[in-house]
């Protein structure tokens, strides 16, 4: 997140974290479900969904390059690079 809050997160940003970790899951939710992996009745939706994920992945990969946080930079811009990479490769099959 920047970096902003070192040491302990204030409560909203904890509450923040909390919400992007629900992001996340639901999001792996959608690509596994695209891929075939989890929760067939789910394909349909995942369809269409998995473009959503590569955009959302698009800006995180771009804000992660962009923040003053070096960590984030050599931590998290790989990261989002790769999942960004991994979701193209399971929507265009």
């Amino acid at each position: 997140m920047g970096g902003k809050f070192p040491g302990k997160y204030p409560g909203s940003m904890r509450f923040a974290c909390i919400f992007q970790i629900a992001i996340l899951a639901f999001m792996g939710i959608i690509v596994l479900s695209k891929a075939g992996l989890l929760w067939p009745q789910w394909s349909v939706f995942a369809e269409t969904a998995i473009w959503f994920i590569v955009a959302y992945l698009v800006l995180g990969t771009i804000l992660n390059l962009i923040t003053r946080s070096v960590w984030e930079r050599r931590i998290w811009a790989p990261v989002t690079l790769l999942m960004l990479i991994t979701s193209i490769m399971v929507a265009i099959t």
